[in-house]
């Protein structure tokens, strides 16, 4: 039997909920929320609030990692960025959060990276995935960029072997009709998939795949046939998991009501290379909307661990 972390945040309109959040899973398809669905990490510097989370456990070391985007709606979007997602883009989340543990349980301080210059406009939806080739870690996520006038998004990388130190970003991949954001990328086989959020052309998620983690890249064909019958412009922020008896699990964020009607809804696959993807709600249970987040392989003993763990420890900012 596998266990499972989700680290994810909430759709709140008060700041407790642009936090980090963890639930558990022994199986993948029913979750509990930890600290009763209140945050286990805080953010207290840049923006005050982190979104659109993920984690890695790092092969050398078993260091736990976790990176956010940088950003607080329920702060700066009344404030500091006067209600216009253009500020945001331009001159918002320059950096990434970062938390590191070595038992899942106590973490560091959250630290800010900045990676890139001045060119760059917003830092949004880290992903982080060992590249088996290249023997180091590829940080990957969306970015506005001044050489565009800071338009539509693409999504760049960074390397690292020791989460310390991180090479200049480049681009991974810029969609030629359009915008993308929230990158997802997995290894089946021999090859690698990259899940994105298209803003055009169509407006849904989409699937990619290449031998190599920088491309290029094409479109699964498969993928986009499952998906003809999901609404356009409603969904964000893939993410998957592979489950026990070795099926996909593709995770993408609804957004096309306010509120707590928002949050992930899943679909089922045998395999990354046919790409067909089945709506399966009734198969899983959610104790209320997980946004934009990643999903953690761990161990029994994590899971009694987080389980048993005093979560009230936490400080809350409020």
């Amino acid at each position: 039997m596998s266990f499972y972390l989700f680290v994810h945040f909430r759709e709140k309109t008060t700041p407790d909920g642009e936090q980090v959040h963890f639930a558990l899973s022994r199986d993948g398809f029913r979750w509990e929320a930890l600290n009763g669905g209140r945050p286990v990490l805080w953010a207290y510097y840049g923006d005050h609030g982190v979104r659109d989370m993920t984690i890695v456990r790092d092969r050398r070391n078993g260091k736990v990692h976790i990176f956010a985007t940088d950003l607080s709606l329920a702060y700066g979007m009344r404030g500091r960025y006067a209600h216009r997602w253009e500020n945001i883009e331009r001159h918002g989340s320059k950096c990434l959060a970062h938390w590191v543990s070595d038992d899942l349980v106590h973490w560091s301080e959250e630290q800010l990276i900045r990676l890139g210059d001045d060119r760059f406009g917003c830092l949004w939806a880290p992903d982080v995935l060992f590249d088996e080739e290249a023997g180091d870690y590829l940080l990957h996520f969306s970015a506005a960029h001044a050489e565009n006038d800071f338009g539509a998004k693409g999504i760049y990388y960074s390397r690292t072997r020791d989460f310390v130190r991180y090479s200049e970003p480049k681009l991974l991949y810029r969609k030629p009709d359009g915008g993308c954001i929230d990158s997802a990328m997995y290894r089946e086989g021999d090859r690698y998939y990259l899940f994105i959020k298209s803003d055009d052309n169509p407006k849904k998620i989409i699937e990619l795949t290449s031998s190599r983690t920088t491309g290029p890249f094409e479109r699964v064909s498969g993928f986009d046939e499952a998906m003809a019958a999901v609404e356009s412009g409603l969904y964000e922020a893939p993410t998957a998991v592979r489950l026990d008896d070795g099926r996909w699990c593709l995770f993408i964020d609804y957004y096309g009501r306010p509120g707590r009607a928002q949050g992930y809804v899943p679909f089922v696959a045998r395999s990354l290379s046919d790409g067909a993807f089945r709506r399966s709600d009734e198969s899983f249970r959610f104790p209320y909307g997980f946004k934009h987040g990643t999903i953690l392989p761990i161990t029994e003993e994590e899971y009694a661990r987080m389980r048993g763990h005093d979560w009230e420890d936490v400080p809350d900012l409020r």
